[in-house]
Parts: C-alpha cells; structure tokens; sequence
C-alpha cells in the first residue's frame, strides 16, 4: 500500500509543480505584451521575476519547516490558494510597483509552499527508486513551459494580458486545489525513517545539517547551477524575437527547452539510480554550461531548437538531484527544512538572472553577455560539485524498503 500510495504522491506533485510553476515562469511570454501595453520597462517587468526567486526561496525554507512539523498536505493546500489569489491580482495591477509588489511576492511565496514540500515529501516515500520518484515529480514541473506557456500564448492572441493572467489563475486554482489534498507524508517519516539509508546521523539537528560541510557544498552548486540557467530561461523567448523569429515560434522554442527539460529529468533521474546522483549532477552541470553558453552563436529557429533540447534536458535533469543529494546526507525529519534552506540559496542564483539579462538588453541591446556570463556560472557550479563529501555508507535497513 505504501508503495502504491507513493506513485500517488508523485502524481499530485508533477501536476502540483506543473501548474505552479508554469504559472510562475510565464511571465516570460507576457514580457513583451506587457511592456508594450503598459509603458513599463523589460527591466521592471523582469524584476518581479527576480523578487519571486528571492521570495520562494525565502518562503520555501519556513514552508520546509512546516511541512516536517505539521505535514505537506496543509502547506500545499495553502500554496495552492496563494498562487491562483497572487495571479488573479497582479492581473489588475495599475502601476509597475503594484505589479512586482504582487507577482513578485505573493506569487513567488505561493510556489515556494508548492516545490519544497512536495519534493522533501517524495524522498520519504522511496529508497530504491528515490531519483526516478523525484525527477518524476520535477518532469511536472518541466512541464510547465509546455503547458502553462502555451496557455498565456494562445490568450493573449485573443484577449489583452490582464485577462490572459486571470484566465490562468482561474485555471490554477482549478488543478491545484484538488491535487493537494493526495498529498501525504510517508508513514515511516516519524519514527522509522530516521534509521534509514541516507541520513549521516540520524540524530543530526537543523543546525548542524546547515553548517555541515556537506550543506556548504550542496548550497554552493546550487546557486551557481540556478545562475546559469536562471537568464537563458527567462529571455530565450525575448532574445529569439530580436533575432527575428516570429513571436508564437519564439514561446515554441520555449516549450521545446521544457520538453527537453521533461526527458532530461527522466534520464538523469535514470542515470542517478544506476550511476549516483553526485556523478550525475557533475555531468548535467557541464552540459547545462556549454548549452548556455551554446546560445550565444544561435540565431536561426532550427539553431534555437537543437540548443533548447540540449540545454533544457541538462538544466532539468540536475535539479531534482539536488534533493536526492540532501536526502543522502541528512536525516528525513529534518528534510523538509534542509530542502528548503538549499532552496533559499538557490534562488539568490535564480534571481541574478531575469534582472541582470534585462539590464544587460536595456544597456547594451543585446542578450550576449547574458549567455557568456552564464557559460562561465555553469562551469563553476560543476568545478564546486566535484567537492561533495563521500556519501554515507548505508544501512542494513534498506532492505526492507523495497521502495
């Protein structure tokens, strides 16, 4: 039952992850609309972008630590409100400020409430096949490019921005809502997880899991991993118009990135059970490097589709690692926590990105610098990756969890 009732979880959590963060990152196709309707600047507009990295990690890490103390189905239920109320009033934001204010805060703390307890929930849920489970989960929210993006697109050939970003939170409170309530905590997490393989000490506490040397590295390599990918992300589309692509090509390349992503999450999920998540991580990081920086020389569609496949399935395939990399060294009771303080860290990476890329179009009109800088980002997340500590060795209890 436990088994089954896992894959029920993974489920809930691709769906939950697929439309809040979809949700999230389709700013992006609203970028130009919405400048050029409302006056406000690519950088201003890209700023809220950059609050909501800041805000969800900042929200991840104390929405972490309610999911181990209350559970995960109370917080993603509360996520799951948050993002369809934060959507639907920045859709009637009457000033730049109002609109960062609302998108960049509320939206961002609503997909915080999402990621980090449904991913620390699923690592209690599985041993053998804890890659795969999570990576499945992340391909949920690969897909969010796929879906949500296309969404916006099609709207907004009909119907102005603001009604096009209604319209989603009106959608996202509709999946959202009902998926939370499958989500459930492992029935070992309690008392019987603590003894199972992973946990360096199983009675490690908060504090020294944050100070260990094993979190310092984990925090490093994802901050330096969101960096990279954080701008190439958000202004493809842009850059692929100023390249002379047609605007509904330019989301496509959009969502050929999160179909990559989607592949890449399953393969390096594959990879991370067979090979190790560590070895794994190290490979997709240099990839993800040479596809951003790969970027830089495209400018025709065929070009911009080899490159988002490429890069999309390195970048996807390297984040849920992340938390099969904290599962293997820290204790499950604290799992949540530790998931969301590396959150934390990663989205001061996630949020150089959007503003920086929009800094460097508006100073310099062109996106080039963006895809050199994130080049040499990747290559030292992949340079700091190769530091992480041996694993812990594993537990004789590992065999009665065929999971």
């Amino acid at each position: 039952m436990r088994l089954q009732y896992g894959w029920v979880v993974v489920a809930a959590g691709a769906l939950m992850g697929c439309v809040a963060i979809g949700s999230l990152f389709s700013l992006a196709v609203f970028l130009q609309p919405m400048s050029e309707a409302t006056g406000w600047s690519r950088t201003g507009i890209s700023t809220a972008m950059t609050l909501d990295f800041l805000t969800m990690g900042v929200a991840a890490f104390g929405w972490g630590a309610l999911s181990d103390r209350f559970g995960p189905r109370p917080v993603v239920l509360a996520g799951a409100l948050l993002v369809g109320a934060g959507l639907a009033l920045a859709s009637r934001a009457t000033s730049l400020i109002e609109f960062q204010s609302i998108y960049g805060v509320l939206v961002g703390a609503a997909a915080g409430a999402v990621f980090v307890p449904t991913m620390a929930t699923v690592t209690g849920w599985f041993v053998r096949h804890r890659s795969i489970a999570v990576s499945l989960v992340s391909a949920g929210m690969g897909m969010g490019p796929m879906t949500i993006s296309p969404l916006a697109s099609w709207l907004l050939t009909g119907h102005d921005w603001r009604t096009a970003q209604l319209t989603i939170a009106i959608v996202a409170w509709a999946l959202l809502v009902p998926a939370a309530l499958f989500m459930r905590r492992a029935p070992e997490t309690s008392p019987g997880m603590a003894s199972t393989p992973g946990g360096a000490d199983p009675g490690m506490t908060v504090g020294q899991a944050l100070r260990s040397p094993q979190f310092l590295i984990l925090g490093l390599t994802y901050f330096f991993c969101c960096a990279t990918h954080s701008g190439p992300i958000f202004h493809t589309v842009s850059y692929a118009i100023t390249c002379g692509i047609p605007a509904l090509a330019a989301v496509s390349i959009y969502s050929v990135e999160g179909f990559g992503g989607l592949v890449g999450r399953v393969l390096f999920g594959l990879a991370g059970d067979r090979f190790g998540a560590k070895q794994t991580v190290i490979f997709a990081l240099v990839v993800q490097a040479l596809g951003a920086g790969a970027y830089y020389f495209t400018r025709q569609v065929g070009e911009f589709y080899a490159v988002a496949v490429v890069f999309g399935m390195a970048y996807g395939g390297v984040m849920p690692l992340y938390a099969v990399i904290a599962r293997e060294y820290f204790p499950m009771r604290i799992m949540g926590t530790v998931i969301g303080a590396s959150s934390l860290i990663a989205s001061l990476g996630m949020s150089l990105g959007p503003a920086v890329g929009g800094w460097i179009f508006d100073t310099f009109g062109t996106y080039g610098w963006l895809y050199l800088g994130s080049l040499v980002m990747g290559l030292a997340a992949a340079g700091i990756a190769l530091f992480f500590p041996p694993v812990p060795s594993r537990q004789p209890a590992a065999a009665a969890q065929p999971a």
